[in-house]
């Protein structure tokens, strides 16, 4: 398949910059989710993830709002929405919520990763039992109170808004669980192969060859995630690019922090043994100018096949992340 035939999307994070604000994060969020509805990106999503201070997007589902209502076309959504963190009726209610004020645009991408650190994680869920380790039941849960008649007797608990509504629900995973998952309820899957790129292949291939045609999907339906630092020259592609290497070079030293401006000698950074660690876990990151961008997205989806690219993109400087996706859209001839 050509890498022009198949739709491209973006994952936000809302990065807060060194020298910046929460603010200032989630304005230009707002600003680039605009920029790329113009330019014909097909979705826009956000991720949850706690106790960064470099990432703005925690109160997802308040994002996802403040997006689509400033945007007119775009789907928004969540990629993801981490279930065990939630109790499914909110989520429902909170959808539906959604849906109900931005009619057919809304998707619920789910996952069962903590988005944080342990500690955090147990602030965020309180009781012993939220391990993750009952997600399918809480999935589960969660599409009876769109659709009740999935349930033997009908609910006591119901979700106003939410019941009766069509929200595609999208299964997020970085390992077989979520591939096994998917495939059997016949939902889409998402690999985050932008940050865990080991298992993509095995996992598609587990999806596809296990998937089990439903009421959502007569066919599997697959989404991998690239990172990709667009510029019009190879060099300064490069240097855009070192603002990620910090941060997951710092995440690996167990720091957090504010997304770091761009630095001309990466080398000095890091030793080799790290070098390597990053380098691994950002395989399917594509850096160049237009022409290598579209060349190395086109290795990517002949490699795994995958039905829709969604893109991530932390860069420092606000107005060349804009360009890149200009860039990337060039590539992929949306422009």
């Amino acid at each position: 398949m050509d890498i022009q035939n198949i739709p491209i999307s973006v994952l936000d994070l809302a990065p807060v910059v060194e020298g910046a604000t929460a603010r200032d994060a989630l304005r230009n969020t707002l600003d680039l989710a605009r920029h790329a509805e113009r330019l014909g990106f097909h979705r826009f999503w956000l991720a949850e993830h706690h106790n960064m201070p470099g990432i703005a997007s925690s109160a997802t589902s308040v994002l996802i709002g403040y997006v689509a209502g400033g945007t007119s076309k775009i789907r928004v959504g969540s990629g993801g929405i981490m279930l065990p963190n939630h109790s499914p009726l909110v989520i429902a209610e909170q959808f539906g919520t959604l849906e109900s004020l931005y009619p057919g645009r809304i998707d619920l991408g789910i996952g069962r990763a903590p988005g944080s650190d342990p500690l955090t994680a147990a602030a965020l869920r309180r009781g012993p039992g939220s391990d993750g380790q009952d997600f399918p039941e809480r999935l589960e849960e969660l599409r009876t109170y769109f659709d009740p008649s999935r349930a033997e007797y009908s609910p006591r608990v119901r979700a106003y808004p939410g019941e009766g509504l069509h929200i595609p629900i999208w299964l997020l995973g970085s390992s077989d669980f979520s591939a096994r998952l998917a495939a059997k309820l016949g939902l889409p899957f998402a690999f985050a192969s932008h940050f865990a790129p080991d298992f993509v292949i095995p996992a598609l291939e587990l999806y596809r060859s296990s998937f089990q045609p439903s009421a959502e999907l007569a066919e599997p339906r697959t989404m991998i995630g690239v990172n990709v630092f667009a510029a019009d020259t190879e060099q300064e592609a490069s240097r855009l690019a070192t603002s990620q290497i910090q941060q997951f070079l710092n995440l690996i030293r167990g720091r957090t922090g504010k997304l770091q401006p761009p630095v001309d000698d990466i080398e000095s950074l890091w030793t080799p043994h790290e070098k390597a660690i990053v380098s691994k876990q950002l395989a399917f990151t594509v850096v160049g100018d237009k022409a290598s961008v579209k060349d190395k997205l086109q290795y990517i989806l002949d490699l795994t096949k995958a039905d829709e690219i969604i893109v991530s993109s932390s860069i420092y400087d606000h107005e060349a992340r804009l360009r890149s996706y200009e860039i990337l859209a060039e590539a992929v001839g949306m422009i």
